[in-house]
Protein backbone atom coordinates (compact mmCIF):
# COMPACT_ATOMS: atom_id res chain seq x y z
CA UNK A 1 0.00 0.00 0.00
CA UNK A 2 1.28 3.45 -0.88
CA UNK A 3 0.88 6.76 0.91
CA UNK A 4 -1.63 7.84 -1.76
CA UNK A 5 -3.73 4.72 -1.09
CA UNK A 6 -3.64 5.41 2.65
CA UNK A 7 -4.79 8.98 2.02
CA UNK A 8 -7.60 7.76 -0.26
CA UNK A 9 -8.79 5.19 2.29
CA UNK A 10 -8.77 7.61 5.22
CA UNK A 11 -10.42 10.43 3.31
CA UNK A 12 -13.13 8.04 2.10
CA UNK A 13 -13.82 6.69 5.60
CA UNK A 14 -13.90 10.09 7.27
CA UNK A 15 -15.43 12.13 4.46
CA UNK A 16 -12.50 14.56 4.39
CA UNK A 17 -10.87 16.21 1.41
CA UNK A 18 -7.90 14.26 0.08
CA UNK A 19 -5.66 17.34 0.32
CA UNK A 20 -6.51 17.78 4.02
CA UNK A 21 -5.96 14.10 4.70
CA UNK A 22 -2.64 14.15 2.86
CA UNK A 23 -1.46 17.08 4.99
CA UNK A 24 -2.41 15.18 8.16
CA UNK A 25 -0.61 12.00 7.06
CA UNK A 26 2.50 13.94 6.00
CA UNK A 27 2.44 15.95 9.25
CA UNK A 28 2.28 12.71 11.24
CA UNK A 29 5.28 11.33 9.36
CA UNK A 30 7.18 14.61 9.83
CA UNK A 31 6.54 14.53 13.59
CA UNK A 32 7.77 10.94 13.87
CA UNK A 33 10.92 11.81 11.91
CA UNK A 34 11.53 15.00 13.91
CA UNK A 35 11.15 13.14 17.20
CA UNK A 36 13.59 10.41 16.15
CA UNK A 37 16.12 12.96 14.87
CA UNK A 38 15.92 14.66 18.28
CA UNK A 39 16.57 11.32 20.02
CA UNK A 40 13.00 10.87 21.26
CA UNK A 41 11.22 7.55 20.77
CA UNK A 42 7.59 7.52 19.58
CA UNK A 43 5.16 5.12 21.29
CA UNK A 44 1.72 4.51 19.78
CA UNK A 45 -0.26 2.23 22.07
CA UNK A 46 -1.83 -0.66 20.17
CA UNK A 47 0.25 0.08 17.07
CA UNK A 48 3.95 0.02 17.93
CA UNK A 49 7.10 1.94 18.75
CA UNK A 50 9.45 3.92 16.56
CA UNK A 51 12.87 3.90 18.23
CA UNK A 52 16.51 4.67 17.52
CA UNK A 53 19.12 1.91 17.69
CA UNK A 54 22.84 2.47 17.56
CA UNK A 55 24.82 0.22 15.25
CA UNK A 56 28.37 -0.42 16.43
CA UNK A 57 31.42 0.39 14.33
CA UNK A 58 32.41 -2.52 12.12
CA UNK A 59 34.74 -3.52 9.33
CA UNK A 60 33.23 -4.03 5.91
CA UNK A 61 34.66 -5.21 2.61
CA UNK A 62 34.61 -3.54 -0.77
CA UNK A 63 34.46 -6.66 -2.92
CA UNK A 64 35.19 -4.93 -6.23
CA UNK A 65 38.39 -3.28 -4.93
CA UNK A 66 39.30 -6.02 -2.47
CA UNK A 67 39.77 -3.54 0.36
CA UNK A 68 38.49 -3.27 3.91
CA UNK A 69 36.63 -0.19 5.09
CA UNK A 70 35.57 0.95 8.53
CA UNK A 71 31.85 1.57 8.84
CA UNK A 72 31.47 4.06 11.71
CA UNK A 73 28.92 3.67 14.49
CA UNK A 74 25.61 5.20 13.50
CA UNK A 75 21.96 5.45 14.51
CA UNK A 76 19.16 3.78 12.58
CA UNK A 77 15.38 4.11 13.02
CA UNK A 78 13.49 0.95 13.92
CA UNK A 79 9.85 -0.02 14.29
CA UNK A 80 8.59 -2.64 16.72
CA UNK A 81 4.91 -3.52 16.30
CA UNK A 82 2.67 -3.88 19.36
CA UNK A 83 1.61 -7.37 20.45
CA UNK A 84 -1.97 -6.75 19.27
CA UNK A 85 -0.62 -5.62 15.88
CA UNK A 86 1.42 -8.83 15.58
CA UNK A 87 -1.51 -11.03 16.61
CA UNK A 88 -3.84 -9.33 14.10
CA UNK A 89 -1.37 -9.98 11.29
CA UNK A 90 -0.71 -13.58 12.39
CA UNK A 91 -4.40 -14.42 12.53
CA UNK A 92 -5.19 -12.85 9.14
CA UNK A 93 -6.18 -15.37 6.47
CA UNK A 94 -4.98 -13.01 3.69
CA UNK A 95 -1.34 -13.44 4.73
CA UNK A 96 -1.23 -17.24 4.57
CA UNK A 97 1.07 -18.37 1.76
CA UNK A 98 -0.32 -21.32 -0.18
Amino acid sequence: MTKAEIVNNISGKLGLEKSDTQRVVESFMDEVIKSLVNGENVYLRGFGSFTIKTRAEKTGRNITKGTSIIIPAHNVPTFKPAKTFIEDVKSSEANVVK
